[in-house]
């Protein structure tokens, strides 16, 4: 079976000319995997469950552990020679790491540390979600907005992690698709999925409908003409509120 990191080291001698820079920011993403894992699986045992009684930058009561992840990212992202700055869903802005190291460094990560997290107390699925760009200011001065606010298909590198029944890493550098499960026996990320891509055609629509009323029109009628095709052709649905994760995927993939 092969893990995360021989999957990312075989990938990385696939160009001549890769310096492993982004194989170290994935390899620290993987570490923070792990540690959410840890915490989110003695959830109810320690004292991060509930609220922190602050709120995000879009109104959102923030979650303990919201902060948690946040913090843990934070820290992963500033121990890399490799970031220049990160922004997170947590924080109004983004954050600059203005040190001579992140000054000189070539990447910005966009993440939401823990999404979903308010579905923790109910102990549904939450995840991770995370975007790598490679800035677009000068090399040797502090990162500026432009360098978070890129198009999708400039995206170097796009995925998720989803802690649940199982904990499992996703992402893409734009050549497929491929997910990695969690071993928690030998604490590592095996690949399991290869290569995964959407089927051409479905029998499943899933999709909260608990603010229908104020969908788009276009939203609206499409729904409407899966509905019609679940009489005629018995489609399944599922209404699963959780993580809203695939998205990310189709700017870069």
């Amino acid at each position: 079976m092969k893990t995360l990191s021989e999957f990312i080291v075989e990938r990385q001698a696939e160009y001549p000319n890769a310096k492993g820079e982004l194989s170290g920011i994935l390899s620290s993403i993987r570490l923070l995997a792990k540690i959410i894992h840890r915490d989110i699986n003695k959830a109810g045992l320690t004292n991060i469950l509930g609220q922190s009684g602050l709120e995000n930058v879009q109104g959102e009561s923030q979650m303990k552990l919201d902060l948690f992840a946040h913090n843990t990212m934070k820290a992963a992202l500033m121990a890399r020679e490799e970031v220049a700055g990160f922004a997170s869903e947590e924080e109004e802005s983004f954050i600059a790491f203005d040190t001579e190291r992140g000054r000189n460094a070539k990447y910005v990560i966009l993440t939401d540390p823990l999404d979903g997290s308010s579905n923790i107390d109910v102990n549904v699925s939450v995840g991770t979600i995370f975007s790598i760009y490679r800035r677009v200011s000068p090399i040797g001065t502090p990162v500026t907005m432009e360098d978070f606010l890129q198009p999708g298909n400039k995206q170097v590198a796009a995925g998720y992690i989803v802690y649940g029944s199982s904990t499992m890493l996703v992402y893409t550098t734009g050549h497929g698709v491929n997910g990695f499960t969690y071993d928690p026996s030998i604490g590592t990320f095996c690949l399991s999925h290869e290569n995964m891509k959407m089927p051409k055609d479905g029998r499943i629509y899933s999709i909260n409908e608990g603010q229908y009323l104020k969908f788009p029109q276009g939203v609206k009628n499409t729904l409407n003409i899966a509905k019609r095709k679940i009489k005629r052709h018995n489609v399944l649905m599922l209404h699963v509120i959780s993580v809203p994760l695939l998205p990310i995927f189709i700017a870069i993939y």
